[in-house]
């Protein structure tokens, strides 16, 4: 993917540390990340307004997934770079299409959002600008912070409990982009004619204590590896 333009060579890095994370999770979907996964689900399918936005890295890795989360959901993906180029912008695009089947959202950026210096601030009107929950698979704090500080409800997929993005995240979901979407497309398939059970899951899910439970988790990972 990064041969083919999909994916920069910092996504690499990015791509690393969040590998380092998932093994001190174990390399699996934890039982925090299924309580995530489900509020992620009920937040979206309760929203007027969704945006599913994708990076190079989701591309490469979830560009199916992703995009059948979002006929379930009924959101939008919108590509949104940091590392932008038009060339770069077309090939993600593209790929997204290609393998989603759906048309997306970026190639005609027409607006911005504030508080962002990079290019991830630019974005389109009938997209991230007009949505109110919106889904950001893998680290995006930038926007993310934007975002919220915006008024939007953010939903974050990134294996790193004290990023920024998971830290401005209305729902944090700390797991593997691979896992957590199949599940989390699953769960708004059972609550897309029960919104009242999806209030329900989303109103008892608390995310700083979610989030405080996930790195107890780790620690205790830590403490119990065994001596050499």
């Amino acid at each position: 993917m990064v041969e083919r333009g999909i994916v920069s060579t910092t996504g690499l890095i990015a791509h690393g540390r969040g590998e380092a994370f998932d093994y001190l999770l174990g390399e699996r979907t934890t039982p925090e990340a299924e309580a995530a996964e489900a509020a992620a689900a009920a937040l979206l399918s309760l929203a007027e307004r969704p945006v599913i936005t994708i990076n190079g890295n989701a591309a490469a890795l979830a560009a199916k997934e992703l995009g059948e989360l979002a006929k379930v959901c009924g959101a939008p993906l919108e590509i949104n770079l940091f590392h932008r180029t038009d060339r770069r912008m077309e090939l993600v695009c593209d790929h997204v299409e290609d393998e989603t089947g759906l048309k997306v959202l970026g190639r005609n950026q027409d607006s911005t959002l504030e508080g962002i210096a990079s290019d991830r601030a630019r974005c389109t009107s009938e997209g991230l600008l007009s949505a109110d929950v919106v889904l950001i698979p893998l680290e995006d704090g930038d926007r993310a912070e934007a975002m919220a500080k915006a008024g939007k409800k953010v939903i974050s997929i990134d294996l790193n409990p004290l990023s920024r993005t998971s830290q401005a995240a209305e729902v944090a979901v700390v797991d593997e982009l691979t896992r957590a979407v199949p599940n989390i497309t699953a769960w708004a398939r059972r609550f897309k004619d029960r919104p009242e059970e999806a209030r329900g899951v989303l109103s008892a899910f608390q995310n700083r204590e979610n989030l405080d439970s996930l790195l107890r988790r780790i620690c205790r990972g830590l403490e119990e590896l065994p001596p050499k």
